[in-house]
């Protein structure tokens, strides 16, 4: 007999992703730096699913350096480990993909900024500042893991489709 549970379906990885996205209001980027990884805390807010995110990044930190050098990124949100918690079992979300600054100028500025202000109103005096600007995440792959025995892999060309990830059976000698 199995110990892990049943599979969710994809409405419920759904609405899981959502409400930990709702819930953690930081994230990790982890932004290439001379061929390695570096990470740093974030604030982010969400388009209208998890393919594309909003950061609002100052030119003077090393993380922006790193993307205007090279775009690849990932986005890794946690749930807050706690002592009475498996750590191994914390919900989590780590996607991939490529950052850009997302123009003032564009037609979807004015309702990220909004949104962003919403999540985060003590950032708005930032807004006026000179070296910040608005990146806009594209984000192509993600992997969710929602306890032992859920993990889900989902793509950007079908964003709610999520695949369950079924972990090996060990071979009986």
């Amino acid at each position: 007999m199995s110990h892990l549970s049943e599979p969710l379906d994809r409405k419920a990885v759904q609405a899981a992703w959502q409400a930990l996205a709702a819930g953690v209001r930081t994230a990790v980027l982890l932004t290439m730096r001379d061929g390695l990884p570096f990470g740093s805390h974030v604030p982010y807010v969400f388009g209208d699913d998890w393919t594309r995110a909003y950061l609002h990044l100052s030119r003077l930190a090393l993380h922006t350096r790193h993307l205007l050098q090279d775009a690849r990124l990932s986005l890794f949100i946690s749930e807050p480990d706690e002592p009475e918690k498996n750590p191994l079992a914390l919900r989590r979300m780590n996607l991939q993909g490529t950052g850009a600054v997302l123009s003032p100028d564009c037609s979807a500025y004015a309702t990220v900024k909004a949104r962003y202000l919403s999540r985060f109103p003590q950032s708005a005096i930032m807004f006026g500042f000179g070296d910040f600007d608005v990146w806009e995440l594209q984000l192509h792959d993600a992997h969710v893991v929602l306890g032992f025995g859920q993990a889900y892999l989902c793509g950007s060309a079908a964003p709610l489709e999520w695949i369950h990830q079924k972990p090996e059976q060990k071979r009986q000698d």
